[in-house]
């Protein structure tokens, strides 16, 4: 829970970057909201209440349908990137690397304590959003993506 408390702040700050992108603001706003509906899930185990706060389908969805309109938009990759550009993409790149190890602190719980599917599919596309994120902000913003020199 901690690594998606810590990610639920990224969220806000990488928000706080971005003051002239109302699009890309409210996105992660949204995305804060399902954040702490993740972090409920996560510290109710056992038996689903009625009324229980759960990442749904739908969750998952609206994650796979932004990553993909999102990238429609942006040069197919061809190496990987250094995580970097203006204030806000590179923001969200942090906000992706800490959306990452908190997939992985859930599958390392659900190895103790089985988690459900859904949660665990949300948490696997919601990196990939975060990244498609800062390439889009970042190419608005004039920063150019920096593949990685392997020869210094």
């Amino acid at each position: 829970m901690g690594s998606y408390d810590e990610l639920a702040a990224a969220l806000g700050v990488a928000e706080s970057f971005l003051p002239n992108r109302p699009e890309e603001r409210a996105l992660l706003r949204r995305l804060s909201h399902e954040v702490f509906i993740a972090n409920s899930e996560i510290a109710s185990p056992g038996p689903v209440a009625k009324d229980a706060h759960r990442i749904e389908p739908r969750h998952v969805h609206r994650l796979e349908t932004e990553t993909d309109r999102l990238s429609g938009s942006l040069d197919p990759m061809h190496s990987f990137v250094l995580p970097r550009g203006g204030p806000g993409g590179a923001h969200l790149q942090y906000a992706r690397a800490v959306a990452r190890r908190a997939e992985r602190d859930l599958w390392a719980l659900h190895a103790e304590e089985p988690q459900r599917e859904t949660l665990l599919q949300w948490a696997n596309r919601l990196s990939s959003l975060l990244f498609a994120l800062a390439l889009a902000v970042n190419r608005a913003e004039g920063f150019a993506e920096i593949p990685p020199d392997y020869t210094v």
